[in-house]
This record gives structure tokens, sequence and C-alpha cells, in this order.
């Protein structure tokens, strides 16, 4: 359950940017080897690939990659200390991941431009099965209307 609430949120804070066609074959934090620990690590590689795939997917600027960097990591080190300080409550781990994203959100809106962060949200979109108005063969999802002025 912890581990579905937590690929949700790398859903939603990126990783869905490598669809695009960017891979990121091998991820390595740029610092030199340190005595870390596993969490750490693992928590700066994610963060470091999600703004890799940003970077590329959205043609940012080198000072948009560095504040996006910020974001990313801090928002992959929020969540990380959500799962270990509640990983016993999974309605209060879901809560807080919501924030924490939400927050992912308004941030990046900041350091994005419009164009960016409209193709940013529609690749997010895509990826976790949010409908758009028209489905893939032309026809709206179900339940939304279909726009043919013959109603």
């Amino acid at each position: 359950m912890l581990s579905k609430i937590f690929c949700g949120l790398l859903l939603s804070t990126g990783v869905a940017l490598s669809a695009m066609g960017q891979t990121t074959a091998s991820v390595t934090p740029h610092a030199p080897k340190t005595p870390a620990t596993p969490a750490s690590a693992s928590t700066s590689a994610r963060a470091e690939a999600l703004t890799t795939n940003m970077s590329q997917a959205l043609a940012l600027t080198p000072a948009q990659t560095e504040k996006v960097r910020a974001i990313n990591l801090t928002s992959v080190r929020n969540v990380e200390t959500a799962r270990q300080r509640y990983h016993d409550n999974p309605a209060k781990l879901k809560s807080y991941i919501d924030d924490v994203s939400l927050a992912r959100l308004d941030q990046l809106k900041d350091v994005l431009t419009p164009v960016q962060f409209a193709r940013y949200q529609q690749k997010r979109e895509e990826k976790m099965g949010i409908p758009t108005l028209r489905g893939s063969q032309g026809t709206p999802p179900p339940g939304l209307p279909s726009n043919r002025g013959d109603e």
C-alpha cells in the first residue's frame, strides 16, 4: 500500500516525462561517494532522475534546471521522511504526500514558463491516466459530452 502511494507520487512528480522518449540508463549523483545512508543516496538519485527527465523534456535553461533540482530534492526527501514517519498510518501518509505534491506543483509553476508548465501538466496527466476532453480515437471518454452539437 505504501509503495503504491509513493509510486503515485513519483508518477505525479515528473517520472511521466520519461515517456516522451527520454531515458536515463544510469543515474548517479554528481557528488563524490560519501558514507551516505542508502535512503539518502536513493533519494538523491530519484531527485536527479526527475530533474534530468524534466530538463530534457521541457528544454529547461541551466538556471531553471538548478531550481527544479532543488524543488525535486526537497520533495523527494519530504516524501521519504513521511514514508518512514507514517509507515503505520496510510491515510496520514497519503495526506502528507498530497500536500507535498501540491506544494511542488506550486513551486514548479513559479519556475517554468507557461508553455513548459502546460507541457509538464499534459504529460503528467497522460501518465496518471487522467482523461482529456477527447479520447485517442476522437471520442470523448465515458461521462464527458461529445461536443458535437447534436445533443
